[in-house]
Parts: C-alpha cells; sequence; structure tokens
C-alpha cells in the first residue's frame, strides 16, 4: 500500500514530465480538462488540470472533473511513477476511469508519450 505522500510525489513527477514535453503541451493545447485522481485504500484525493496544453497538480478533489481515475494506491503510485502502464490494471479491472471514451484514450495517450510503453 503506497501513502498519500508517494501518491503525491508520483503526481508530481508525472506533472513535472509531462510539462517537460514540449510536443505534449502543443498536442493538448486545446485540450481543457480537470481530472481527479482518488484511491480507493487510503484518504487521498488529487486534482490534475490542464489548461492550455499545461498542467498543475493539487491535493483535493474537484467538483466537477472531466475525468475520474480511482485504483488502490500502489496501483496509482505505481501508474504516476511509470512503472507500470495503465492498460494492464484497466483491463483488468483494477484502475477505473470515469469520463468520456475519447477523454480516456487521450488521458492514455499522455501516459503513453511520458512513460512509453
Amino acid at each position: 500500500m503506497a501513502t498519500h505522500e508517494e501518491i503525491t510525489e508520483s503526481l508530481r513527477v508525472f506533472t513535472e514530465k509531462y510539462n517537460k514535453n514540449e510536443r505534449l503541451k502543443i498536442v493538448n493545447r486545446d485540450w481543457n480538462r480537470v481530472v481527479v485522481v482518488q484511491a480507493t485504500d487510503v484518504d487521498s484525493q488529487h486534482t490534475l488540470t490542464l489548461v492550455d496544453g499545461v498542467v498543475s497538480l493539487k491535493e483535493g478533489k474537484a467538483s466537477n472533473p472531466d475525468l475520474t481515475v480511482i485504483s488502490d494506491s500502489e496501483t496509482l503510485a505505481d501508474i504516476f511513477y511509470g512503472d507500470i502502464t495503465p492498460t494492464g490494471p484497466y483491463n483488468n479491472g483494477t484502475l477505473r476511469i470515469i469520463g468520456s471514451e475519447d477523454d480516456i484514450i487521450r488521458l492514455d495517450f499522455i501516459s503513453l508519450m511520458i512513460w512509453g510503453e
């Protein structure tokens, strides 16, 4: 089980890697979204906000997210650190993503561009 602090750090790493990737920032400059990341086994909620191609992170849950990413703390930390891809946990039901199919595909693409396969 990962702690709230470990999830926070993994999201900071993800945010930094994203914001250093100029190609991603250009591709997503018109994809403004709010993404909530929520652990199921520890009290941990974060909000990633993408505006004009730039991602920001804050603790706590936004009230009207476009996407909600839900999983156990270890899976979330592993995904956002880039240790695993989201595909396996998503396919086996460990990871749930609530949102439009187009937004889910875009989020998967972002992960792939940051971490690779």
